[in-house]
């Protein structure tokens, strides 16, 4: 029997990333995945041209038709754009009892605004507390605490148990945004205690999608039955793969995806 994902997010035209990231993710790991839009993004390489956020009804519709017939192992989030969808998204899931990997999506690799200014203390004190693996970058994180981005290990493990506070029951610290020849990755719990993942720093511009690829490959590892950390070592283990060999793809004249079929395709 198939393990099944689900994603809930926005759809992105140029295939790198949101709904389009998340499928070809959990299909490279061997998982089925199954979607939720919430909106639709005029989106290439370059820039975001629009955005138009999906019915209310629709988007619980949705959610209502996979729950309700496929058995879902686990639940990422990305996309939600407005206060609405957010309580949305939150309401149908309420039910749904296996993990959820929330990725407060903010923000496109072209600078590109995704969610609004008035929708992140929806997204903290509505979803946040229902994550069971918060995965924000260091600006995500700082805007949902409302403080600088973190610079250094301590403080990114300082935001992380903030974050935990707020209601996540783990929070993974993306070090992306960090300085450094080698990215840390911290995945943190309310008592502080950290698991670190580490990878060089690779010379790409070919990026795009790497929040929402490592957010579904985590959720894919959880629907596959591997523990929360098992499936972050996972997840960190194929984007970095992913990643080395998003060069081979040429998609785009700006910020192409990753390469979410590198153990398939040939070189």
């Amino acid at each position: 029997m198939a393990h099944i994902a689900l994603t809930i997010a926005g759809s992105d035209s140029g295939g790198g990333a949101g709904i389009q990231a998340d499928l070809k993710a959990m299909s490279a790991l061997g998982v089925y995945g199954s979607s939720v839009i919430t909106a639709v993004t005029a989106q290439n390489t370059r820039a975001v041209t629009a955005v138009h956020g999906i019915p209310l009804d629709v988007v619980s519709a949705q959610i209502e038709a996979v729950l309700s017939d496929l058995d879902v192992g686990a639940i990422k989030i990305g996309m939600l754009a407005t206060p609405e969808i957010i309580q949305t998204v939150a309401d149908s899931v309420a039910a749904f009892k296996g993990p959820v990997i929330l990725d407060p999506v903010m923000v496109a690799k072209s600078g590109d605004a995704l969610l609004a200014r008035d929708a992140v203390s929806t997204l903290r004190d509505v979803l946040l507390p229902r994550a069971t693996v918060l995965t924000p970058n260091l600006p995500e994180a700082a805007c949902l605490l409302d403080c600088q981005s973190a610079e250094t290990p301590e403080q990114m493990i300082d935001q992380g148990k903030a974050l935990c506070q707020l209601g996540a029951r783990l929070v993974l610290m993306k070090g992306g945004h960090g300085r450094g020849e080698i990215c840390h990755d911290l995945l943190i719990d309310a008592s502080g205690r950290v698991s670190e993942f580490t990878a060089p720093r690779r010379d790409t511009c070919n990026t795009h999608g790497t929040g929402c690829t490592l957010s579904s490959s985590i959720a894919a590892g959880m629907a596959q039955g591997l523990s929360p950390v098992d499936a972050v070592a996972q997840a960190h283990d194929y984007l970095q793969g992913a990643i080395a060999r998003a060069d081979d793809l040429r998609i785009g004249q700006g910020h192409g995806p990753v390469h979410h079929f590198h153990r398939v395709w040939p070189t």
